[in-house]
């Protein structure tokens, strides 16, 4: 502040000096040397007065430094102090708890130790009993289990003798073709009735050769009932094993084989069929060759060469179980269109007979109709002009109460309740 103070008298100073009129260069000089020396006074005075402001903040700072220390100190000190106090209050504290929990883990040591042994004296109990149990049980299983293996041994023995007896009758190819005979005789129970097929059939005049099964299907005209449908059941087992062995072992020039063979095989089977069993118009003009198993009819028709050619050469179609059924159930719809067909003149005759009976009827209820209109008039004339008559005759005639009507007429039986209350 003095310094400001000071700056601002020396600018002031200045500016009288440099405003002031003109004189003497000499005064001018004194002047500015008077002034330069009260400037020095100043500063000296501004000094010193500093140089003591200064002493004397000094001496302050000391004595509140000092105050400050000790009483930091005393502060301290009292803070060490309870410090120490709440140390050993916690210390006293925490070994009472710790006492406690010293004595409460021990009575829970205690505690569970007897818990414990009361749990391994009951768990030994009830473990012993279970093993007990269980052993028996496993007994008991395995005891079963050796008899249900003992049993299944006799019965895998019997099977292996059922499946050597099978493959004995496999073997056998007169016994092949029972089985396919037999599977082609259930198809057609299952599916046609018993006088729409017949077994064992001669289908061609002067031969020995039957059939296993012929379709009989209605007639084309009035001269023949019905035409025969051939159907010879087939089993080549022992080409097809061959050829089922090449695909196991994944030999291509054994599959070609085989397949080649299996052809062969069927062609043999169909001209055979051809030759011995179609003989149109006796027959049909085609015959059916049934595969008894789906295998190795998907086998024949995997070969469409195959199929043509038998169908187109020899006349014969191919099945299996499940194209057989196909078959048959549609020769079913058309022995029924055939039967709706062959008695459908018989129905247009009996709607004739129908026709003329309804016209009759028509004539005796016109009859009727004129009969109960005629009665009709009558009924009309007695109720109403013969009525009218008797009134006008009996108009002068007192009418007697219900009591007096019955008393004369007892007839006319018990009084109403309208006639009671009049």
């Amino acid at each position: 502040m003095n310094w400001l103070i000071i700056c601002g008298l020396l600018i002031i100073i200045v500016l009288q000096i440099l405003f002031r009129p003109k004189e003497d260069k000499s005064d001018t000089q004194n002047e500015l040397k008077r002034l330069l020396d009260e400037m020095q006074r100043s500063f000296e005075r501004i000094e010193k007065n500093f140089r003591e402001d200064f002493r004397l903040n000094r001496e302050e700072g000391r004595i509140v430094a000092r105050d400050n220390r000790e009483e930091l100190t005393r502060s301290m000190n009292e803070f060490r102090e309870a410090f120490d106090r709440g140390i050993a209050s916690f210390n006293n504290l925490q070994r009472e708890k710790f006492a406690n929990l010293d004595e409460q883990q021990r009575l829970l040591v205690a505690n569970t130790e007897k818990r414990l042994d009361e749990i391994r004296v009951t768990v030994d109990e009830k473990l012993q009993k279970t093993l007990n149990d269980r052993i028996g049980q496993s007994f008991r299983l395995v005891t079963e289990q050796l008899e249900s293996v003992q049993k299944g041994l006799g019965e895998m023995q019997t099977l292996a003798q059922d499946v050597g007896g099978l493959k004995r009758v496999l073997s056998n190819v007169k016994t092949r073709g029972n089985i396919g005979e037999i599977q082609l005789s259930m198809l057609l129970e299952q599916i046609l009735a018993p006088e729409q097929y017949e077994a064992n059939v001669h289908t061609r005049k002067g031969s020995d050769a039957v059939v296993e099964f012929a379709v009989k299907l209605p007639g084309r005209d009035d001269i023949r009932e019905y035409v025969y449908l051939p159907i010879d059941a087939k089993f080549p087992k022992d080409i097809y094993e061959q050829l089922l062995d090449a695909y196991d072992n994944a030999d291509p020039q054994a599959i070609e084989t085989a397949g080649k063979l299996l052809e062969t095989t069927i062609k043999k089977m169909a001209k055979d069929i051809s030759d011995k069993y179609l003989a149109p118009p006796a027959t049909t003009d085609f015959g059916i060759m049934f595969l008894p198993f789906e295998g190795i009819y998907a086998e024949v028709v995997r070969r469409s060469a195959l199929l043509d050619e038998l169908q187109r050469t020899y006349k014969v179609v191919v099945t299996g179980p499940t194209t057989l059924a196909a078959i048959l159930n549609s020769l079913q719809m058309g022995f029924r269109t055939l039967a709706i067909q062959k008695h459908s003149g018989e129905v247009w005759t009996i709607l004739g007979a129908v026709k003329k009976e309804f016209e009759k009827v028509g004539g005796m209820l016109e009859k009727a109709q004129k009969n109960l209109q005629t009665a009709s008039g009558q009924i009309e004339e007695v109720l109403g002009t013969r009525t009218r008559a008797i009134q006008r005759k009996l108009k002068d005639v007192d009418t007697l109460s219900g009591r007096e009507a019955r008393a004369i007429i007892p007839e006319l039986g018990p009084l109403t309740e309208e006639e009671e209350e009049s």
